[in-house]
């Protein structure tokens, strides 16, 4: 959906000029609107490095510029280069995230969510977004001739009944006050442990992806830390939120939540597969099945809770 261009000490984002189901950047207005939306949203969690919107020109010579004078031909997000080794995705990979590294993390995103209105009239959206994802998730992880079906559809099975039986549950959340304006892509990749710790690339171009049930949001952040090999985070990441939300949602909820998103990433895994050139065929159908392993593993029967461990990690 963008180029991104890097310098020594600046990134430079450019939207592609391109119309999705789910997106349309087809104008030059378009393009403008959704990076100072981006701006305005990667404020939220990361000020210290989201700095501008600006034109880009093309000059009377016919050159493409970022400053001066000249005809505006598309617009970019400026953003400060972070060290790549500080986030969290590589520091998990190569076993350096302490416990006080997460529970900065954890306590960024909690004082986000609680500093967050409650979506009340417009929470309905959350509950639209799981039902309409999932039956997408079912039409891609169905599909026999992407050779994970066998794998997949009796977890769908399951995870399609555990939904049916919670629905009740997600709707009561609803009216409580529980679902918030969020981040919309809470990845480890995302999560910068560097000083000050933020949270990058937040999802920009769809508002309803955002509206989301913050447990659910951190929950999936603790999920792909597990995938990561550092299944300790998850629970130290729920207890953070708990301790400054309350309200936290029942194993089974959050075993649902859980095993929705492994689903959604195990399908967005395989939607490497679809396009017109395929680059390593191979890693994407792995890692989709590891995924749909992990929403297996979720939807375990009876529901094990999910506790903070009771010693401390140096490193993992």
């Amino acid at each position: 959906m963008s180029w991104v261009f890097l310098t020594d000490d600046r990134v430079y984002k450019l939207k592609k000029p391109v119309r999705y189901p789910f997106l349309d950047f087809g104008t030059l207005a378009r393009r403008r609107f959704f990076c100072e939306e981006e701006l305005r949203l990667n404020r939220r969690l990361a000020a210290d490095t989201y700095c501008a919107v600006i034109p880009l020109r093309r000059t009377q010579a016919g050159r493409l510029a970022l400053s001066g004078r000249g005809r505006v031909v598309d617009w970019l997000v400026e953003m400060k280069r972070l060290p790549r080794a500080d986030l969290l995705d590589v520091r998990l990979r190569e076993g350096l995230v302490t416990e006080v590294d997460i529970r900065k993390a954890g306590e960024l995103m909690a004082g986000f969510y609680s500093a967050t209105p409650p979506v009340i009239e417009d929470g309905s959206l959350y509950l639209e977004s799981l039902v309409r994802e999932q039956t997408v998730n079912r039409a891609i992880l169905g599909q026999p001739t992407l050779g994970v079906s066998d794998a997949a559809l009796p977890v769908l099975e399951v995870a399609d009944a555990r939904f049916a039986q919670l629905i009740p549950n997600i709707k009561a959340r609803i009216r409580a006050g529980r679902i918030v304006e969020g981040h919309g892509d809470l990845r480890p990749e995302h999560v910068y442990i560097g000083t000050p710790t933020q949270v990058i690339d937040c999802l920009e171009f769809d508002r309803s992806l955002r509206i989301v049930d913050p447990y659910d949001e951190i929950n999936y952040l603790g999920l792909e830390c597990a995938m990561l090999g550092a299944g300790w985070v998850r629970p130290v990441l729920l207890d953070l939120l708990e301790a400054r939300l309350g309200g936290r949602p029942d194993d089974d909820v959050l075993a649902f939540y859980g095993a929705f998103r492994m689903l959604l990433r195990a399908r967005l895994c395989l939607a490497h597969l679809l396009d017109r050139v395929v680059r390593e065929p191979g890693k994407w159908s792995r890692l989709a099945l590891s995924y749909i392993a992990a929403a297996k593993e979720e939807l375990r029967s009876p529901s094990q809770p999910i506790r903070k461990s009771s010693h401390s990690h140096a490193n993992a």
